[in-house]
């Protein structure tokens, strides 16, 4: 038996595999500090921080069959201890190592798989711990949504490059690339989402208009547009600098950057009260679902009704237990509120038990469905007006994006095969048709709406979600 090591052999690695691909394989476990793909062989190597880590690794796979863009990947330990990266094969694809790239103050980031909106913000609350951050500009280029970290000295940059290389900024994506930048000085002409000066307070934050168009600053133009992005919750700011009203620090924990952005936004959208039971802390984004009806609900189904609390990013249905299914959330705190608010939930007759997975994600394969593209997500757009929505099931459904010509009628005759419908009225709300419709159960109204939200209805996709509604 191969001695444990810290370098671990992976194969079948097809041609399809990327860097990243491997790195979101193991990213649960620890930093990956060097890798090589032997692309003539469909292997590759990866050195981990550690021993532990590897270990980790190796125990977590050897119960679960690791899976790649839908292709089953083979993993053991090295029979190196260490890998050396050498030059000397042009079959060998290798990242940026620090010996190639000069250190800098500046770091340029890539920002992959940016699923969440990153703001100047956002990327303060990741990089302060590491030392004072100066400056930051964000941009859009043909490699995706980057930006420049200038720190007040180049060991803050070290730092924070060593420890947050291939990190998530958010649970399963927003992956962090970064590399040393060329420029010396960044020069910051705005203190806004996108562009901030840090030792400048003082800076204005619109861009001057002329002529009916925006004139970016010099900075700008170069890069090109900045990314229209939406601020989430800032993070603390040096002294000096206007304080927000409130932050929560980020730190890292074994599997990712926790950044609370979401349980921030969804706290200033209750008020500073979370729903009972609710603590905003959970890191733990994936959900087991278990006492399912399965011959009546398939992914979908379950998307619908999860979707109520969060962003979904994969659903797999457990083949071997066919009454279990595995969920992942957008974030710890969306499913915190799905667990809380669906645990004990009814569903075609079974009491549906939910409690957090010992998985930290949903590795892609032939039997998860992806749905973190899916333009049926409630949460990529007013987050925190869903959140105040968010509630246990209830006997009273929303429907919306209504067709303009509908009536009552209709609309009851379309739901009632789900149960037995006590009220319901169409009424028009910012131009838009929309309708209450309120079951005689909780349940009934739970099979209506996993059955029928997102279904084509008189050549509309109509919307349903639970009502905090009493009576229509």
């Amino acid at each position: 038996m191969t001695e444990a090591s810290k370098v671990l052999h992976i194969r079948n690695v097809g041609a399809d595999i990327s860097e990243n691909d491997l790195l979101q394989l193991v990213q649960g476990f620890g930093i990956v500090q060097k890798m090589v793909i032997i692309r003539a062989r469909n292997q590759a190597l990866l050195q981990m921080q550690d021993l532990a880590s590897a270990i980790n690794v190796m125990q977590y796979y050897s119960q679960v069959q690791p899976s790649v863009r839908g292709r089953n990947v083979y993993m053991q330990f090295s029979s190196h201890q260490e890998l050396t990266i050498s030059d000397q094969s042009g079959q060998i694809r290798r990242p940026s190592s620090d010996q190639e790239q000069q250190p800098n103050r500046i770091l340029l980031l890539t920002i992959h798989n940016p699923l969440y909106p990153i703001t100047v913000d956002v990327l303060h609350q990741v990089f302060y711990p590491h030392g004072f951050v100066e400056k930051i500009v964000t941009f859009q280029k043909s490699a995706g949504l980057q930006a420049l970290v200038q720190f007040a000295v180049q060991q803050s940059a070290l730092l924070a490059r060593s420890t947050l290389q291939g990190r998530n900024i958010y649970d399963g994506c927003c992956t962090l690339d970064i590399q040393f930048s060329n420029l010396k000085e960044l020069q910051v002409h705005y203190n806004n989402e996108r562009t901030r000066d840090f030792t400048n307070p003082a800076l204005p934050s619109e861009q001057v208009h002329s002529g009916g168009n925006v004139v970016h600053n010099n900075l700008l133009s170069f890069f090109g547009d900045a990314a229209n992005l939406y601020s989430l919750q800032p993070g603390p700011r040096p002294a000096g600098f206007p304080q927000t009203a409130s932050h929560q620090s980020l730190g890292l924990n074994s599997y990712q950057i926790p950044v609370s952005s979401a349980a921030a936004a969804a706290n200033a959208a209750f008020s500073g009260n979370l729903p009972l039971g609710i603590t905003g802390t959970n890191e733990r984004s994936t959900l087991l679902v278990s006492n399912l009806n399965h011959e009546k609900l398939d992914a979908d189904k379950l998307f619908n009704l999860f979707s109520n609390y969060g962003n979904i990013l994969r659903i797999k249905l457990l083949h071997n237990k066919p009454d279990h299914a595995l969920i992942q959330m957008g974030d710890g705190f969306q499913a915190e509120l799905a667990l809380s608010f669906l645990k004990g939930t009814t569903l075609f007759g079974k009491r549906m038990e939910v409690n957090y997975s010992k998985h930290p994600q949903i590795n892609p394969s032939n039997d998860t469905h992806d749905y973190s593209s899916s333009n049926l997500n409630r949460f990529n757009r007013n987050a925190a007006k869903n959140y105040r929505y968010c509630s246990a099931p209830t006997k009273m459904i929303h429907v919306s994006s209504l067709p303009t010509e509908v009536t009552g009628e209709e609309i009851t005759s379309y739901l009632s095969p789900h149960g037995n419908i006590v009220n319901a009225k169409v009424f028009e709300a910012n131009g838009k048709k929309q309708a209450l419709v309120q079951f005689e159960t909780e349940e009934q109204a739970t099979e209506a709406l996993i059955c029928k939200h997102a279904s084509l209805f008189k050549g509309s996709t109509i919307r349903l979600a639970f009502s905090k509604s009493t009576s229509v």
